[in-house]
């Protein structure tokens, strides 16, 4: 396998074609790690990723490529995020997240809002991830009164938007800015999904971690009917008597 170099194809991109990005990509494409993927990312019918198409590239690759690629249009970013295979998603999504810091006002709108209307390609986990806080999180950081999207997001029955919902306020969080991750939270306490019960736990440690008063004042309110995988996420800083302590409250859904 061939090993990639930060400074390698650094000439213009800005007007790159699409097929020619994705065949790069594909020119890092491993057959093994792309059948991992397959079971790692839960793609068997009934499964979050039913269906999803995997090349197997690696991480560290993708960054690279995204970070080449990040001054490319809009619209050919746009056509990346339509497609079926999962790392031309990422890519796209990556590039966004490179693109976003030295944008300007108007690009960084739509920057957002291109993200908040492809939200039916944004669809497993790590693509949120490695996204949301990046790009919805920090347009929305200075822009409170329009974080109603959020909410709206939360409350939807779309197990992504939900996600993007919480893992937004990650940027929130870095900021010393709780209110939204909390109520969020509370939107999100009897949502059935594991993946659901990881994000807001993860969101609420990470309030923790920088404001524990905080974090155990939601906790008191909610842990007896929190799910038990939210909790344990929440609490996993905790020492060992304090988790205990939370994890024997009696479970009431």
């Amino acid at each position: 396998m061939r090993i990639m170099s930060q400074t390698q194809g650094l000439h213009s991109t800005k007007n790159m074609s699409l097929a020619n990005i994705q065949k790069e990509l594909r020119s890092y494409a491993d057959p093994v790690r792309a059948k991992n993927a397959l079971w790692f990312f839960k793609t068997k019918k009934g499964q979050y990723g039913e269906g999803d198409i995997f090349i197997g590239v690696t991480g560290p690759t993708m960054r690279i490529i995204a970070k080449k690629y990040k001054d490319i249009e809009l619209s050919t970013v746009q056509q990346l995020l339509q497609s079926p295979i999962h790392e031309y998603r990422q890519l796209a999504l990556l590039i966004l997240v490179y693109k976003y810091p030295k944008a300007d006002d108007v690009t960084r709108k739509r920057t957002c809002t291109l993200y908040l209307k492809s939200t039916k390609y944004i669809n497993n986990w790590d693509l949120v991830d490695i996204s949301a806080p990046h790009v919805v999180g920090r347009y929305l950081l200075d822009k409170p009164k329009q974080r109603k999207i959020l909410y709206t997001f939360a409350r939807s029955k779309n197990l992504w938007k939900k996600r993007i919902a919480i893992i937004s306020t990650f940027t929130f969080i870095r900021n010393n800015d709780f209110k939204d991750t909390l109520n969020i939270s509370a939107i999100l306490l009897h949502d059935t999904h594991d993946l659901i019960h990881k994000a807001v736990g993860w969101m609420l440690r990470e309030i923790g971690n920088r404001d524990i008063q905080t974090e155990e004042k939601f906790l008191k309110l909610h842990a007896t009917h929190m799910p038990r995988t939210m909790l344990r996420y929440a609490i996993e800083k905790f020492d060992e008597k304090k988790r205990t302590s939370y994890l024997s409250m009696k479970y009431a859904r």
